[in-house]
């Protein structure tokens, strides 16, 4: 028996070193003759059969990949021990958004290991919660998820949708939240689209139904808006809104706590760029047009009576507040009530008779609040350099609630006295590991271009800077998405060996405006790659790491970032991530909402905007003869944003020209999509393998 073991570890160890040293005899990926011509050049897609991801050409490859991939990482030592870390860490009891409507104030809870989270109800305070809606009660397995919940202004009813195996497509169902009953509404086809109640239904926006085998592939166009009476059959919903001359238009509604007004946003792409109509349901006037042309962002924030407050970008590249006075068909000209300063502003909410606004400073929180002239009253004290949201509330509230988190601090739920500008911690977690052990710095370094940008580095305290830690770093870099600290709990294994999470706030978000996001995109999308190497040699620099220890990580536009990067500047990272990543810049536009991305991209289509893509396309760069660091692609059979036949063809293309000594994986994950709404026991088999592979492929064992 003892002999027997000692040859299965010993059998284990020839086998882990061969993986790592030899060929990889990957599946195998037919090539086929197939060219498409830009501008008179020639461009070989060899792997265009894998965008067939019904054929079973393709069914045969991904299981083989994933087969290959799975007996890859089962052979890690280490892995089933990452990965009970991970379950014990995980495993603590979370509150998040509380919130309250109507006579009930809702929250969302989960004991720990549950595969979603559970809304709970109760009245007052300190009453004694109970659950209104389980989402591990939509399906055994926890592919179904809850994508979101929108209660009637009067507080009598909940609409909520549902995600199937992590598609955007949403399904609608309605609630009473007084007995807790599920009506017989049930709304389908919905994408992109909440609910906007008004009186006995609401306003929601849909696509016509795809054909079966074309629903998680085709281009999403033509949107329309709908409203929905309580007790209907969806086929008698009334058509509001539709554009058949821009099928490209989507519509996203939304209606005043009064339901004085309802406001449209009519979008184009991923732009922020916004055409605003509204409707006076007061003075019953149609849907008009308060803006009318794509130029710049305006979200409404609220309003007290006719006064409408609106957060905007026009002529403020950080953002304002102005208000107009509506009524019927007639409004007035903007009046700016809160100037654009030095900070970025995210986000506004109006309640208990204040303004709350959510700035940005150097990517962190900072909340002003302003009374309803615009004059600023007091800055609210957060516990620390993190993350803050909610304050959302009716004008006559006493008090609001917010969540506090950062690097190292889970959420926590914070009660804010609005008269007394005084916050009480509500609800707190119980981590397994001390808070006090970690800390986040932020770094600032300098791009190629001599741009000066913000790196937050997180580490053990007293960590050596030696040069040699395990480090992982993470970005995103594009469509005006800021990276603001977030607790990301699958990160802490590293952290606890004595390893360095940082995040770099590239170009292409927000965190310093329009500008910044501006100059990281289109022909600028290289500043954001080149942001990239700078933060990786700025922590090799600083003897944080050394390029043999060192891994990139990033999802979706991130999974381009780090795409482009690890064929840019191979010898600066040992191991790269490419999470369900945009990775065929020529083909990314005619996948569903791919079409959307052109304004932060450019497309194919246009002959300079072409020349720009193939210089930086990942599919479409990788050499022969180059090595490339250790390589784990990862991407979801539903995932209907990026669809992942973009990770398909990337891996096929990397796994047939490199021949190095680092393994180029792809890790396919099933019923699940772009990431929102994964099961709990998905995200942690998820971080397991990512972490697995990143600390065989540097060469560390972790401790536990």
């Amino acid at each position: 028996m003892l002999k027997n073991s000692l040859i299965l570890i010993l059998f284990s160890i020839i086998m882990i070193s061969c993986m790592k040293t030899e060929n990889y005899k990957y599946p195998e990926a037919k090539k086929v003759d197939h060219i498409d011509e830009y501008f008179g050049k020639k461009i070989s897609d060899p792997y265009r059969w894998l965008e067939d991801t019904n054929s079973d050409d393709t069914k045969k490859w991904v299981s083989e990949e994933v087969n290959f991939t799975e007996e890859y990482l089962s052979n890690i030592s280490f892995r089933k021990d990452i990965k009970k870390r991970l379950t014990k860490l995980w495993n603590y009891e979370k509150f998040y958004t509380l919130k309250k409507v109507g006579k009930f104030y809702y929250y969302y809870k989960n004991d720990g290991l549950q595969e979603h989270d559970i809304l709970y109800k109760q009245k007052g305070l300190d009453g004694e919660g109970e659950i209104f809606l389980d989402p591990n009660t939509f399906s055994e397995d926890g592919s179904v998820s809850l994508s979101g919940v929108y209660f009637s202004n009067d507080g009598k009813y909940a609409g909520y949708a549902i995600s199937r195996g992590g598609s955007d497509w949403n399904e609608f169902f309605v609630m009473s939240t007084e007995t807790n009953r599920k009506l017989d509404d049930h709304l389908k086809w919905t994408k992109f689209s909440e609910m906007a109640w008004y009186k006995d239904g609401f306003y929601y926006s849909k696509y016509d139904e795809p054909n079966a085998d074309e629903k998680l592939k085709a281009s999403n166009v033509n949107q329309k808006l709908y409203y929905h009476k309580l007790g209907d059959d969806q086929k008698k919903d009334k058509l509001v809104l539709q554009d058949k001359d821009n099928p490209q238009y989507g519509f996203s509604s939304e209606t005043t706590d009064d339901e004085r007004f309802m406001f449209v946003s009519v979008w184009k792409g991923s732009s922020e760029e916004v055409m605003l109509y509204y409707k006076d349901f007061k003075n019953r006037t149609g849907i008009k047009p308060l803006i009318d042309e794509f130029k710049h962002e305006y979200i409404v924030v609220g309003n007290i009576g006719s006064k409408v407050y609106i957060l905007t970008n026009d002529d403020a590249a950080r953002k304002r507040i102005v208000t107009t006075n509506i009524n019927g068909n007639r409004f007035t000209k903007f009046r700016e009530i809160v100037p654009e300063n030095k900070n970025t502003l995210l986000s506004a909410t109006l309640a208990g008779g204040k303004l709350f606004l959510r700035y940005m400073k150097d990517a962190a929180t900072l909340i002003c609040v302003h009374d309803t002239d615009g004059k600023k009253l007091h800055d609210v004290k957060l516990p620390g350099v993190g993350s803050a949201s909610g304050f959302n509330g009716k004008m006559s509230d006493k008090e609001v609630f917010y969540s506090y988190t950062s690097y190292t601090t889970p959420t926590t739920i914070y009660k804010y006295d609005i008269a007394k500008n005084k916050s009480e911690l509500f609800k707190a977690p119980k981590l397994d590991y001390n808070v006090d052990d970690y800390e986040t710095v932020v770094k600032f370094y300098k791009s190629k271009d001599g741009t000066r940008v913000p790196l937050f580095i997180t580490h053990k305290k007293g960590l050596e800077l030696n040069g040699n830690n395990p480090t992982l770093l993470y970005g995103y870099g594009g469509f005006n998405i800021p990276m603001t600290p977030d607790f990301r709990l699958g990160i802490f294994p590293l952290l606890e060996n004595g390893g360095v999470y940082a995040v770099a706030c590239l170009r292409g978000g927000s965190e310093y405006g329009e500008e910044w996001h501006k100059a990281g995109m289109l022909d600028n999308k290289q500043n954001v790659f080149d942001d990239f190497i700078a933060a990786g040699e700025f922590l090799v620099k600083e003897k944080y790491t050394n390029s043999d220890k060192m891994a990139m990580f990033g999802g979706s536009n991130g999974g381009l970032l780090v795409g482009a990067v690890m064929l840019q500047r191979p010898d600066l990272f040992k191991v790269a991530i490419p999470a369900v990543g945009v990775l065929d810049m020529l083909r990314y536009h005619k996948f569903t909402i791919g079409w959307a991305w052109a304004g932060e991209y450019g497309s194919s289509d246009d002959s300079l905007q072409f020349n720009n893509l193939i210089k930086y396309s990942p599919l479409h760069n990788v050499k022969t003869g180059v090595n490339y660091p250790a390589t784990l692609i990862t991407t979801a059979d539903h995932d209907d944003r990026v669809f992942p036949a973009h990770s398909f063809k990337f891996a096929a293309e990397l796994q047939n020209k490199y021949h190095g000594p680092n393994p180029a994986l792809i890790r396919i994950e099933t019923k699940t999509g772009h990431g929102a709404g994964t099961a709990t026991s998905k995200t942690i088999e998820f971080y397991t393998d990512i972490l697995s592979f990143m600390f065989y492929n540097i060469d560390e064992q972790p401790k536990y």
